[in-house]
């Protein structure tokens, strides 16, 4: 399990994986071109578990335009709203074990300060109240009795472990916390509790601690990749993903009396996620195989894998199973088709659709199936990289195209619907979604091929996938841009900035400029990883500020030539306003466009659904106009204009 810093979920490209055949060309084709309001009508909608009686399920969903919760019958159904927020989004947890009470989570407006409420039938009440105190639900008691979390309200850099009674709602700390250690998991009994203490970004230490003598110990024996998976249901094992004398990560079994370690599964590719489900009937594996998720069930007692229907056509991306295991919630979609949820009898192998998110003036034969590629960097290095394009695009009728940059660092454009690239898409633009060197997924050898080389090499994959766009036959070479968030949204202005000519525009969602800054910035409960983090980028107090401030766009913003659109939410922690603000500012001076377009009211990612018609039907009208260059007059360079937008005001 690979960590990285500015990962953000709205920007994760969800993007599927087939043989590509890029040899052929197609016919141009007659498509349908929708509005932005039509694309963010599709509805994100998630299934958040079953009632105690299995007769109802919670749901997350986005359909009002802010996120608020709903139940809908397990049979599926029309959904009843729980709660009707204007302003914050409402996310939720789940029910309670045993009764129809809630738990859900709210922050304040994207600044990741969540806290945890609960919703019965005399209203709502707020669990973790304290000001400026940050709160994570870890999961139910195996009773039923409790729940627990992680809150920093002893110390802000620390996630300690918590326990709250659900009868008179009094909590208990039950694990303090110290400098460069995580929470991992606990088992059943209490007894034990995993903790993890990073090296670097990729590398972890995974200790044991006994809860009842205090000891602790040491599970893994080399320097690699080691993340808690789950506790065995007897408490007598810990279940680990390693990447241990592997590229990649696997399943281990660590038992805790012997204090000896075995290979579990045989994976080729990374473990996404492993767990057993209540009583331990089923254990449940997630791999990421070439940037699409597979799930494997098998249950425990036979060793005989389960097999789960076909719905659509579409890979299952994950599942959510009941306390008394004789049902699943499952997610199925891919990316020319949104996800939806599903109910599952194991028992009787009926399933029942819970949502149905494609907007129904949206035609599916109009969104278009991606393709997994790879393509040679510089050095000879094989990139892979998801790729979209448009279906009216032909030889006859070359399209302009984008090079788009998952967050990160070490993020990975995967499978899934993204409405923005389908929108973009539908308009006549192709998307090639590039895993640069750093991504995760294609082991820890490519993963950390850009610690502290950020903007150069990274940049350079970049570049290669434009000069790979180019060679297609249905892609104008003359216009290519690139566009990405956070991570993505720094390779935009690294790409503007250090190599100024090989992109006609550049696309910065909140992306990191001044990396001084940032490193320096990063919210204080993310003590734990810091030192990590300074190893792969480098350490801003250090003489790395040095190298940090030579790769950082700000202090370089005169180079930047291309018409510039930046987009930035108010109450984001991780990348702060200031660095979109200050580059805005110093790119005008060069006297090339720029338009500028801050959310009061988000964070790092856009969650409301006006924001994001906002958001994304800006990028549209820019790109039109200075990549596909209409509305230009021929003469026209554009570098008197400059547009500074408020989405709020």
């Amino acid at each position: 399990m690979k960590k990285y810093m500015l990962f953000v979920a709205a920007c994760v490209l969800m993007v599927g994986c087939k043989e590509t055949k890029q040899e052929e060309t197609s016919a141009q084709v007659e498509v349908e071109q929708y509005t932005i309001e039509q694309f963010m009508d599709n509805e994100n909608a998630v299934a958040n578990g079953f009632s105690s009686d299995k007769s109802k399920v919670l749901v997350t969903s986005n359909r009002s335009g802010i996120y608020n919760m709903y139940t809908v019958p397990a049979t599926g159904g029309e959904f009843t709203p729980i709660t009707k927020s204007d302003s914050a989004s409402v996310f939720g947890i789940s029910y309670f074990p045993n009764d129809d009470r809630i738990l859900f989570r709210m922050d304040g407006n994207g600044d990741e300060i969540y806290k945890i409420y609960m919703k019965d039938s005399t209203g709502i009440r707020a669990l973790t109240p304290e000001t400026e105190v940050r709160a994570l639900f870890r999961g139910w008691s195996h009773d039923g009795q409790s729940f627990f979390y992680g809150s920093n309200e002893r110390d802000p850099r620390f996630m300690d472990h918590y326990e709250m009674n659900i009868e008179d709602f009094t909590s208990k700390r039950i694990l303090e916390l110290e400098s460069g250690t995580d929470f991992g998991g606990m088992s059943h009994d209490k007894k034990y509790i995993t903790l993890t203490k990073a090296i670097n970004t990729n590398d972890a230490d995974l200790f044991l601690l006994n809860t009842e003598t205090g000891e602790r110990t040491k599970i893994n024996t080399t320097q690699s990749s080691n993340q808690h998976m789950d506790f065995s249901p007897d408490g007598k094992a810990v279940y680990f993903a390693t990447d241990d004398g592997s590229e990649f990560s696997y399943v281990a079994k660590y038992d805790i009396e012997t204090g000896e370690t075995e290979r579990v599964t045989d994976n080729k590719w990374d473990v996404f996620s492993y767990y057993f489900t209540h009583d331990g009937t089923y254990s449940v594996l997630f791999t990421n195989e070439d940037a699409k998720t597979v799930m494997t069930v098998t249950e425990v007692a036979t060793g005989e894998e389960v097999a789960f229907p076909e719905i659509e056509n579409q890979p299952i991306s994950s599942a959510r199973f009941s306390r008394d295991e004789s049902m699943a919630i499952l997610n199925v979609g891919g990316s020319a088709k949104p996800t939806n949820s599903y109910s599952y009898n194991l028992e009787t192998k009926e399933y029942h659709q819970l949502t149905d998110v494609l907007n129904e003036d949206i035609d599916p034969n109009h969104l278009v199936e991606a393709e997994v590629v790879r393509y040679e960097s510089f050095d000879g290095l094989e990139i892979p990289a998801i790729y979209y394009q448009p279906k009216q695009a032909s030889a006859e009728n070359k399209v302009p195209a984008l090079v788009w940059v998952h967050g990160g660092p070490g993020g990975q454009s995967r499978q899934g619907f993204s409405s923005t690239i389908q929108y973009l898409v539908n308009h006549g633009y192709a998307v090639l979604a590039v895993n640069n060197r750093g991504s995760s997924g294609y082991g820890k050898t490519f993963y950390q091929m850009d610690d502290q080389n950020h903007g150069d090499k990274d940049l350079k994959d970049c570049i290669a996938g434009k000069d790979w766009l180019a060679k297609q036959d249905v892609i104008d070479p003359e216009k290519i841009g690139i566009i990405g968030g956070s991570y993505g949204g720094y390779m935009t202005m690294a790409a503007l900035t250090y190599a100024p000519e090989e992109f006609e525009v550049g696309v910065n969602i909140f992306g990191v400029t001044n990396w001084l800054r940032t490193l320096k910035s990063i919210p204080p409960w993310w003590d734990s990883f810091k030192d990590a983090l300074y190893l792969e980028m480098g350490d801003p107090n250090t003489a790395d500020s040095v190298r940090l401030r030579q790769i950082s766009p700000l202090f370089h913003a005169e180079n930047v030539t291309k018409p510039l659109m930046v987009l930035q939410g108010a109450q984001d922690p991780r990348v702060l306003q200031v660095e979109s603000d200050e580059i805005v500012s110093e790119v005008k001076k060069n006297g090339v466009p720029v338009e500028y377009v801050l959310f009061e009211d988000e964070g790092h990612g856009f969650v409301k659904k006006e924001n994001q018609i906002e958001a994304y039907g800006s990028i549209l009208k820019f790109l039109d106009k200075y990549l596909k260059g209409e509305g230009l007059e021929p003469m026209d360079s554009g570098n008197s204009e400059t547009t500074e937008l408020n989405a709020d005001s």
